[in-house]
C-alpha cells in the first residue's frame, strides 16, 4: 500500500530542487507525494535559513503538526515528522531539544541517507548534521516523476566567499561542482520527460568548474554551450552569480547562446564600498557598474535583477544613499531587498553599531519603493512586444495560463490546455503591478493556438 509524503520547502530554488530528489530517493519505499500533511505518512519541512526569524517560522509549523502526529497515532496510524535543510544544519540538536516530537534532523547534504535514518527511526531520534566524504549527488536516484516544462538543476553547491551576514558555508559548506558528464545525463532525462527549460542552480553558481577532458577545467559558460546542444531544451537559465565570478568566458555565452535567457540575477548587496568591505563581498560598486556595462554590451537586451540588504551594521545615511544611487544607475527588471538581521555564527551578527530596526524599516520602504518604479517601467516597456512565452501551469480563471517570458515576467494568456508546456508567441497587451497579460498570436480555436507553438 502507497504511502503518503508531504514536504513543505521554504526557501529558494535549491530547496525546491532537494525537495524534489528527496521524493524521488523515498519512492523506493512506496512513499507517493500528496499536497496536505493531514493523514500523511511521513511529513518533511525543508528548511531556509536565510530570512528574518526563519528557526521561529519553523518551530511554529512544528506546533501545528504535532497534534496531527498525534491524531494520526491514536487512530492507529504513525507520522515520521522530519525537519531537513539549513534551518536543520545550524541547529541541529536543538530542533530536538525545543521540538522533542520530531523524529529526524537532517542537514542538506545528507538526505540521500534517508532510508537509513527512516529505519533507524524506528528505534531512536535521528540527527544527521554531517558533511559527507562522498556527494550526496552520487547516491541520488534517477527522478521518479516528471518535473514539467520547467525544472531546476543543481549543479553547484556551499561557497566559498564567507560573506560576513551569510550562513551558507555554515549550512551547505564550501564549493562542490558536479561533473559535467553527470549533469549532461540528468538534463538529457528531464528534457526526455517534457521539460523545455531548465534553471542551473547553485549557492555561487557561477563558480562552477568541474574537471573535463584532457584535464581542462570547464567552466559554467563550458556547461552552458554542451547544454544547449540537447535537442528540445529551449531555454537555460541559471542563479545565484556572484559579480567576482562573472568571467569573460560567461558574459559572452550571454551574446552568442541563443537558448541562454536574457536575464541575469546578479546580488550586489549593497552600494555603499565601505559596507561592501565590512560584507567582506570581494567588489566594490564601481567594479559592479563596470561589469553590467559589460554584461549589457554583450547582451543590449538583458534584464537584470539583484539582492540588496538595509540596515547592515553601522550603514549610515550616505552608505544608504549610494545604495539608491546604484540601482537609479543600473536600472533593473526586479530586485529583492531584506532588512539587516543577524544570523547565529556569522562574524556580523556580532559587530558592534547595529542599526535600529525603524531606521531599517524606513530605508527598506524607500528602496522598494524605486525598486518597483523600475519593475513597473520595465514591465511597461514591453506592451505592444510580442514575446517567446513558455506556458507552465494554469491561472485563476477558467481558460487561462500563466507563463514566463524570457525577462522571468509572469505572464496570464487566454489559451486551451492543450498549450500547457509549449513556447507560444504572446502579444503583449497590459503591464499590470506584478505581471503581463497578452494574447496568443493567431486564431481563437485550439488548432490555431497550437500553431503558432514550438
Amino acid at each position: 500500500m502507497p504511502k503518503k509524503l508531504f514536504i513543505k520547502t521554504y526557501g529558494c530554488q535549491m530547496n525546491a530542487y532537494d525537495s524534489a530528489r528527496m521524493a524521488d530517493v523515498l519512492a523506493p519505499l512506496g512513499y507517493t507525494p500528496v499536497n496536505c500533511p493531514a493523514g500523511a505518512d511521513m511529513v518533511i519541512l525543508n528548511t531556509c535559513h536565510i530570512r528574518e526569524k526563519a528557526a521561529e517560522k519553523v518551530y511554529s509549523e512544528l506546533g501545528r503538526l504535532r497534534s496531527l502526529k498525534r491524531t494520526r497515532e491514536r487512530d492507529g496510524g504513525a507520522m515520521v515528522l522530519a525537519v531537513a535543510g539549513c534551518v536543520a544544519q545550524a541547529e541541529g540538536e536543538e530542533v530536538r531539544r525545543r521540538a522533542p516530537w520530531v523524529d529526524i534532523v537532517f542537514g542538506p547534504q545528507a538526505y540521500h541517507r534517508l532510508p537509513d535514518m527512516i529505519s533507524e527511526a524506528e528505534r531512536r531520534a535521528v540527527v544527521d548534521t554531517e558533511f559527507p566524504i562522498e556527494p550526496k549527488f552520487d547516491s541520488l536516484p534517477e527522478e521518479s516523476a516528471p518535473r514539467g516544462a520547467a525544472a531546476f538543476l543543481t549543479v553547484q553547491e556551499g561557497c566559498d566567499k564567507f560573506c560576513t551576514f551569510c550562513v551558507v558555508p555554515y549550512t551547505r559548506g564550501l564549493e562542490y561542482s558536479r561533473p559535467v558528464a553527470d549533469l549532461l545525463k540528468e538534463a538529457r532525462r528531464l528534457v526526455e520527460s517534457g521539460t523545455c527549460e531548465l534553471t542551473l542552480l547553485g549557492q555561487n553558481v557561477n563558480a562552477y568548474h568541474s574537471g573535463g577532458r584532457n584535464g581542462r577545467t570547464r567552466s559554467l559558460a563550458d556547461l552552458i554551450r554542451e547544454l544547449a546542444e540537447i535537442d528540445g531544451l529551449r531555454r537555460l537559465r541559471y542563479t545565484t552569480s556572484h559579480p567576482r565570478d562573472m568571467s569573460d568566458d560567461l558574459i559572452s555565452a550571454h551574446g552568442d547562446v541563443d537558448v541562454l535567457m536574457p536575464y541575469l540575477h546578479l546580488p550586489a548587496q549593497s552600494g555603499s564600498d565601505r559596507i561592501l568591505r565590512e560584507m567582506n563581498r570581494g567588489h566594490t560598486s564601481g567594479d559592479y557598474l563596470r561589469l553590467v556595462d559589460r554584461i549589457r554590451a554583450a547582451r543590449p537586451d538583458i534584464a537584470l535583477s539583484s539582492d540588496f540588504i538595509v540596515g547592515f551594521p553601522d550603514e549610515t545615511d550616505v552608505d544608504f544613499e549610494s545604495t539608491l544611487d546604484l540601482v537609479r544607475q543600473v536600472g533593473y527588471a526586479s530586485a529583492y531587498s531584506f532588512r539587516y538581521s543577524p544570523r547565529p555564527g556569522t562574524p556580523a551578527a556580532g559587530y558592534e553599531d547595529q542599526v535600529a530596526d525603524d531606521v531599517k524599516s524606513e530605508r527598506l520602504a524607500e528602496l522598494q519603493e524605486l525598486i518597483g518604479r523600475q519593475a513597473r517601467a520595465f514591465n511597461a516597456a514591453t506592451v505592444g512586444r510580442t514575446l517567446d512565452v513558455l506556458l507552465e501551469r494554469r491561472g485563476r480563471h477558467e481558460g487561462q495560463l500563466v507563463g514566463r517570458s524570457p525577462y522571468m515576467q509572469a505572464v496570464h494568456v487566454e489559451a486551451d490546455l492543450s498549450c500547457l508546456g509549449r513556447v507560444a508567441a504572446v502579444r503583449i497587451d497590459d503591464a499590470l503591478p506584478n505581471s503581463l497579460s497578452g494574447r496568443l498570436m493567431g486564431g481563437s480555436g485550439p488548432e490555431d493556438q497550437l500553431a503558432g507553438m514550438v
